[in-house]
């Protein structure tokens, strides 16, 4: 296995700025130097991004920026001991030992597991003092090559640290992905200690993780307390017993993303945290969970899923209704978005195969007929109906997608099955997409409301699989029929008929709107709406009316000028965008060609007011010219990629270039002339080795 540090990717005693972002880009440009990384702006590019979303320091003097980026090869460990010290955000101030773990995006376990160790070694006090009278480089890899095989540091004698042995023991049974019993086998287990259970958990799974589990496993044996953690790591993730959870009397989540699986924990005190809080105050959060285990009003980690906990957290952090309903649609569009994707191309390729007239005879076609009775046309007509009925079947589960994961953001998986239920109501009632987001709004709140209700532990196990689906999918779908279906549905044929009215100079209106939505906020609820327009009304096109396909197209085109005219920009000007804003153009052509708008977004978050506004100008363009040009997409997805299911791809091709162009010149514009070049500022940092 590749060394992962060597003497060339250390330095000692050194002033390497007197900022985090300028220590952060001098390893970067260390790593890249040796050659582990490809370029040094792209890595810096990651590693700051993930230190300014949470600082890296941990107590003792230590520091770990650390990320997975494209732009390394091997995973690589560069390590600096400052001189002077620098503040990365520690609450005892600031760090004099930095390492610096670059890890590619496609790293193996094996390398992950090592890169996890070396983190938990970090907390170790023989370690971090090891590391510090170190008089040499070589000596430095010695060192941190035996905390890698888990050999003694040579300075172990000089500095006992009773945490840091029980750091040592989680470490050792933790690395295969959680942390042993704190003090298994000591005599106070004999008489029974109080035990909790933790969860730890980063973005990256890397270092974060598992700190965290080994000072809350150091800092329970202090305590006299029994704690196992379970690392939900990139290294691997070994669930805690079922019966080790249920003998708990609290649970630590320390955790900055989602815990999987968070229902195994259901009905027990919780004390939730980011992960970095469980290495700084490790001893805190063990008081303050056993404090949780003794107050019967403390909360606790909800029967139905992870909603409970999400609610709680955006309140503190002032999330209003607005925003909730804005994740709860985000979800249900994107897991629409594949049903809607495939059954959308499926479709395009039988009429590609079958002609407008399949519609009429695929059912007949494929209940009647086989490879060895052919219908009248032949093979291309059979293959045709075949991949129309699949793709209309598939086409069948979008609104119930829709409302489904709409509830399930909002409830959890309880939330699944009545917010399905309800959006099948929604189609069954001809109330369309409208529909399905309302039946799942009102399924997932109900679903939700009943999960919060205090029923008898024997009661319990039936709530998520019985009694929620059944009470939320008789209220959420009882009032689609009996109230809301009906209205819905009326509104919806009333858009349906005006839109397929639209022609001449209302749909290049129409097409204006459109663009302009969809370059709003690329990918963002705006942009979502209009797409979930456009795919609604798909199923509908056909030769005699052909509006839906127009919309369908139009939203494609629109969407795909963003990405496009931001790999244009940095073409016409290198000079107004940074390197890694370079490199983010050139996989923004691909990205735009298929259709992904998201692929403008690093550009838009760093000069939003510039960049969108400028996408709206082009968007609205190229909305205007694919409805007056009458352009039709039997396709939901896939950009020019799917051609073969454009109508007038030409003007199609034109609109978009329009669009593109306008965008790319509005943006240089604007950069030049309506605001300083910070992206030169950027570049004149220098990126020393």
């Amino acid at each position: 296995m590749t060394q992962l540090i060597t003497t060339e990717l250390v330095e000692l005693d050194q002033n390497l700025g007197n900022t985090p972002e300028a220590v952060i880009r001098h390893l970067a440009s260390k790593v890249a130097a040796a050659g582990r990384a490809t370029e040094v702006e792209g890595l810096f590019a990651d590693a700051f991004a993930r230190e300014q979303k949470t600082a890296t320091g941990i107590p003792g003097g230590i520091a770990i920026p650390h990320c997975r980026s494209a732009a390394v090869t091997e995973p690589t460990l560069a390590m600096a001991r400052l001189n002077p010290k620098v503040d990365f955000g520690a609450k005892d101030g600031p760090a004099d030992l930095i390492f610096f773990i670059a890890a590619p995006d496609g790293a193996d376990q094996a390398h992950l597991k090592l890169l996890s160790k070396l983190a938990r070694s970090l907390i170790k006090k023989d370690f971090t003092a090891a590391l510090r009278n170190a008089s040499s480089r070589e000596e430095i890899v010695e060192l941190v090559d035996g905390a890698l095989a888990d050999k003694p540091a040579a300075h172990a004698a000089a500095v006992p640290s009773d945490a840091a042995a029980a750091a040592a023991a989680g470490g050792a049974t933790g690395a295969a992905g959680a942390s042993a019993v704190a003090g298994a086998g000591a005599p106070a287990a004999s008489s029974g200690p109080r035990r909790l259970v933790a969860v730890t958990a980063c973005p990256t799974g890397i270092a974060h993780t598992y700190m965290a589990a080994d000072s809350l496993v150091a800092a329970a044996q202090e305590a006299g307390v029994d704690l196992q953690v379970e690392t939900q790591g990139s290294s691997g993730a070994k669930p805690l017993d079922p019966a080790v959870i249920a003998a708990a009397d609290a649970v630590i989540f320390a955790v900055d993303v989602d815990v999987r699986g968070k229902e195994r924990f259901a009905g027990k005190p919780v004390i939730n945290a980011p992960v970095k809080r469980g290495i700084d105050e490790p001893a805190k959060m063990v008081q303050e969970a056993l404090a949780a285990a003794d107050n019967p009003n403390a909360r606790r980690v909800p029967h139905f899923g992870a909603e409970e906990q999400a609610e709680h957290e955006a309140e503190e952090k002032g999330e209003h209704i607005g925003q909730k309903l804005k994740r709860a649609l985000l979800t249900g569009v994107s897991y629409m978005i594949p049903f809607v994707a495939g059954g959308g191309l499926l479709i395009a390729l039988g009429f590609l195969l079958g002609g407008y007239d399949i519609t009429d005879v695929a059912d007949t076609v494929v209940v009647e007929n086989n490879f060895g009775n052919l219908p009248e046309g032949g093979l291309a007509i059979y293959l045709g109906a075949v991949l129309f009925k699949i793709g209309a079947l598939s086409m069948g589960f979008l609104v119930p997608a829709l409302a489904g994961y709409i509830a399930y953001a909002i409830a959890d998986r309880p939330g699944i099955a009545p917010g399905f239920v309800a959006g099948a109501v929604s189609g069954f009632m001809g109330a369309g997409f409208l529909g399905g987001i309302v039946g799942g709004l009102l399924a997932g709140y109900m679903a939700h409301l009943i999960g919060t209700w205090s029923v008898p532990r024997w009661l319990r196990g039936l709530m998520p699989v019985v009694i929620i689906p059944l009470l939320a999918s008789i209220f959420a779908s009882g009032l689609m029929f009996l109230v809301l279906g009906g209205p819905i549905a009326g509104l919806t044929e009333a858009l349906n008929n005006w839109l397929s009215g639209m022609t001449g100079a209302s749909a290049v209106v129409l097409g204006i709107i459109l663009g302009l939505m969809m370059c709003f906020d690329l990918g963002g609820p705006v942009n979502k709406v209009a797409y979930a327009f456009a795919v609604a009304g798909l199923s509908a096109g056909a030769a005699d009316n052909q509006a839906p396909w127009q919309i369908m197209a139009t939203v494609m085109a629109a969407g795909m000028v963003p990405p496009l005219a931001m790999a244009l920009a940095t073409v016409l000007d290198k000079k107004l965008f940074s390197l890694a804003e370079r490199e983010n153009g050139k996989a923004a052509w691909l990205l735009g060609a298929s259709f992904i708008s998201e692929g403008a977004i690093p550009f838009a978050a760093a000069d939003p007011l510039r960049v969108i506004p400028a996408s709206m100008l082009g968007g609205a363009l190229t909305g205007a010219l694919t409805m007056a040009f009458g352009v039709t997409s039997q396709a939901p997805h896939g950009g020019i990629f799917v051609f073969f299911a454009i109508g007038n791809v030409l003007m199609f091709v034109l609109s978009i270039i329009a669009g593109t162009i306008v965008t790319a010149l509005a943006v240089v514009a604007l950069k030049r002339w309506a605001a300083p070049k910070t992206a030169d500022t950027v570049e004149s940092v220098p990126a020393t080795v």
